[in-house]
């Protein structure tokens, strides 16, 4: 073999090696690039997952919310027309009351109350039907969430801050004041006063 020859077979050779160098290296950044995309992609499909869950929380919340106002809605939808019929009961307790004064004046006046009473009970009952509690807190201690106080009065026989007459009877409708009741309020005694020079 010649030198040319040799030469020539090494530097077939060196290209063979420089060429497969080549391709490993191409192959090695292919493979980084599909290696870097497939990481993007992954973060991509990661985001659009937690997007997905915010969103349906997000109409859980939704949801929720408009069943409560629904409920809220069918359960206090009377309360209008509630407060609406409150002065008819009004006026029947004041008619039962004006004919206890005049008991003594015969029997027209009591069946007059009889009927009154009647139709009294047959409307209240009517209204319980409907969840709408009568207040009347005689006795009970003072509650401003549920009572409106017209005065205070001094009451030695009651408790301080309690009510000792009821102006105008409250309802509550499924728990809620419609109206709350017009009351007279124990006043409490005033403190004995201290003698400083003892």
């Amino acid at each position: 073999m010649s030198t040319d020859e040799n030469r020539n077979e090494q530097v077939e050779e060196e290209l063979k090696e420089a060429t497969e160098a080549a391709a490993e290296d191409a192959e090695a950044s292919g493979a980084e690039n599909e290696g870097s995309e497939v990481e993007v992609l992954k973060a991509q499909v990661q985001e659009a997952q937690e997007q997905m869950l915010r969103s349906q929380a997000e109409m859980q919340n939704v949801r929720r919310r408009a069943e409560i106002d629904v409920e809220k809605a069918h359960k206090f939808a009377l309360e209008k027309f509630v407060k609406e019929l409150l002065p008819v009961a009004d006026s029947l307790e004041k008619a039962v009351e004006s004919t206890e004064a005049n008991e003594n004046t015969g029997e027209l006046v009591a069946s007059i109350r009889e009927g009154v009473e009647m139709t009294l009970n047959l409307f209240t009952a009517s209204l319980k039907k409907f969840n709408v509690e009568q207040l009347n807190p005689v006795g009970e201690p003072f509650d401003p969430q549920q009572h409106e106080a017209m005065s205070m009065v001094p009451a030695p026989d009651a408790e301080p801050n309690s009510v000792v007459a009821v102006v105008q009877k409250g309802y509550l409708l499924n728990g809620r004041v419609v109206r709350p009741a017009m009351v007279v309020v124990a006043k409490a005694a005033d403190a004995p006063k201290i003698d400083e020079q003892a």
